[in-house]
């Protein structure tokens, strides 16, 4: 899924996935070497806090900023960047067209029909298509996604790009390039993933997003405001700290005795009541009443233990996520620092992938 993409005829220059979150910019850049991709750069910069709020840019030169720091570190020599807008701001809906229509003609088609599936005056909306394949049970008929999202939430990414030095060539959507990164690891999974449903669990700083994939597809996404802030104010509150020094303490230890018992964990059983609520939001909406499989991803995910903390309580087989555990690593890359942060990469990596499309 892409809103913005000149085609390239000639030799497809290097694409950086560029994952903006609520607390950070994370650049990525994959390569491609004897069939099998490799990790040649990555590099996490801390935002501000609130230059994003709730995945939306509130400080457009604060993330500028960050992204051209990021550049500067990763070492890249790559121009063009591959973003991601919010799965909240966007609008899909899948139609049926004939399977004779040809791209165009179908472009077209998307033109005269979209009015009746978005709320927004065509002039305010990006808006792209895909064509899935045959419709079920109508070989007459293919299906074809269409996606929508106002011109603002797109403008606001490319100008931030454009800040940190970099051209958007692609603004995908986020739920895509976890699709995306999923097809990774769904490889790694020791069952047969053809028919399973799983849900990854994409737990942030600030926001927890929901993502169920069956056969490898997404068929469903919901944010919610739940994340590993509230663990770090509590550690600010708890030990008289700056917001800086209990990021740090979280993340590399060192604080007292009481901090797993009366810290810790009471924030682990609220990640668990967390996720079993986003479930059930899914079951309540869907005909599905059950997942295959719970995968973690994003920066809570590295909390120890907490996979088999959610597998025990909800029941259901769980795993972090790591898209990285096939792929080769080029000398820059440090082994033990993209393990640690692998799960808060799941986006960055899918929108990388973009490079290989």
């Amino acid at each position: 899924m892409r809103f913005l993409d000149q085609l390239v005829k000639r030799k497809k220059p290097s694409l950086v996935g560029l994952d903006i979150s609520s607390t950070a910019v994370k650049l990525l850049e994959l390569s491609m070497v004897a069939g099998r991709y490799r990790v040649e750069r990555y590099v996490v910069v801390p935002l501000p806090p609130n230059a994003v709020v709730e995945k939306n840019i509130a400080d457009l030169e604060a993330v500028g900023s960050a992204i051209q720091r990021a550049v500067k570190r990763s070492g890249t020599r790559a121009k063009l960047a591959v973003v991601a807008v919010a799965g909240s701001a966007v609008i899909t809906k899948v139609i049926t067209m004939p399977v004779a229509l040809s791209e165009r003609e179908v472009a077209a088609q998307i033109d005269l029909e979209a009015d009746q599936y978005i709320p927004y005056p065509l002039e305010e909306v990006n808006l792209d298509f895909e064509v899935i394949g045959e419709t079920e049970d109508n070989p007459e008929t293919v299906d074809v996604l269409l996606a929508a999202s106002r011109g603002e939430n797109v403008d606001v990414r490319v100008a931030a790009v454009e800040l940190g030095g970099l051209t958007a060539k692609i603004v995908d959507v986020e739920a895509y390039a976890m699709e995306n990164a999923f097809s990774l690891i769904a490889n790694q999974m020791a069952d047969e993933e053809q028919g399973k449903t799983v849900a990854i669990a994409d737990v942030g700083a600030t926001m927890t997003t929901l993502n169920v994939l069956h056969d490898s597809k997404v068929i469903y996404t919901r944010e919610q405001v739940f994340g590993g802030k509230q663990l770090t104010e509590e550690i600010q509150r708890r030990y008289g700290l700056s917001h800086e020094e209990a990021g740090l303490a979280k993340k590399e230890g060192g604080l007292p005795d009481n901090y797993s018992p009366e810290v810790l964990q009471p924030f682990k059983e609220a990640m668990v009541q967390q996720v079993s609520r986003s479930l059930q939001f899914f079951f309540s909406s869907s005909q599905y009443n059950k997942v295959d499989h719970i995968l973690l991803a994003g920066g809570c995910a590295s909390i120890a233990d907490i996979d088999l903390m959610i597998e025990e309580k909800i029941g259901t087989s769980t795993s972090v996520a790591n898209p990285f555990a096939s792929m080769s690593l080029s000398p820059n890359v440090k082994v033990q620092a993209l393990s640690a942060d692998a799960p808060a990469l799941m986006i960055a990596c899918g929108l990388a992938m973009r490079s290989f499309d």
